[in-house]
């Protein structure tokens, strides 16, 4: 990987454990996240505090941490009709996906980070994408992944890599990853400090974190969990 990259940062677990992946491999590492009136928007208040505690507990990935970026985005919002973007009930869709996928956010995601990064002399953009435990979204999709990759390249005339280090991995892998990069420290920080939950509950701390523990993201996070907590390790 190049010595420096982007993370699409969103506060959450998956966005954290590739956080902290890139700091583990790279010497400098720059956040981004997006503020597209999001239903569960408390992730954005998150970011701060987790990027805070990875540096204070992490001293060697402090010195590589380099700025944040936050992108007001709200337009993807209005467009929008999905319980993300409103206090409509979660449930699944006629075609199957559930009414949680906002179509065209990951693409947007991307396209606003490579242009983020280029005027940064940054070529590599990690994501937290995955097509093992997921909702089915096809912009998490890893043909999704290597298109984009190859429109941000051919568009901007840069060799860009879009790494998608959680793609093949469930969550109890997940789990498993930032404990391997981090220990006991890292997998702290995920629990306590990190949002997942759709609902944008925080109030209760469950075993794997705070959530409303019913929510599809809710779910796979402890289903993740307890899968990896069987294994003797958490």
């Amino acid at each position: 990987m190049s010595r420096q990259a982007l993370v699409l940062f969103s506060g959450g677990q998956d966005s954290t454990t590739c956080l902290a992946w890139a700091l583990d491999r790279c010497e400098h590492v720059e956040t981004v996240g997006f503020d597209y009136g999001q239903r569960h928007r408390i992730e954005l208040d998150c970011r701060g505090q987790v990027r805070d505690r990875l540096a204070r507990e992490f001293p060697a990935w402090a010195e590589r941490l380099g700025p944040d970026h936050l992108l007001p985005i709200e337009v993807l919002g209005r467009i929008s009709d999905t319980a993300l973007t409103s206090d409509a009930e979660i449930a699944l869709r006629a075609d199957g996906l559930p009414n949680t996928f906002v179509p065209g956010r990951n693409l947007l995601f991307l396209t606003l980070a490579a242009a983020l990064a280029y005027r940064r002399g940054i070529t590599v953009v990690v994501g937290g994408m995955c097509e093992t435990d997921y909702s089915g979204y096809p912009d998490c999709r890893d043909s999704t992944m290597k298109a984009m990759q190859l429109a941000l390249t051919l568009g901007t005339d840069r060799p860009f890599e879009v790494a998608t280090p959680l793609m093949w991995l469930d969550k109890a892998a997940t789990w498993e990853l930032a404990h391997r990069l981090g220990g006991d420290a890292l997998v702290e920080i995920v629990r306590e400090d990190t949002h997942t939950c759709y609902r944008g509950e925080r109030g209760q701390m469950h075993a794997w974190g705070h959530g409303c523990g019913a929510c599809p993201a809710c779910e796979l996070r402890a289903n993740g969990y307890a899968k990896w907590s069987a294994t003797g390790r958490a």
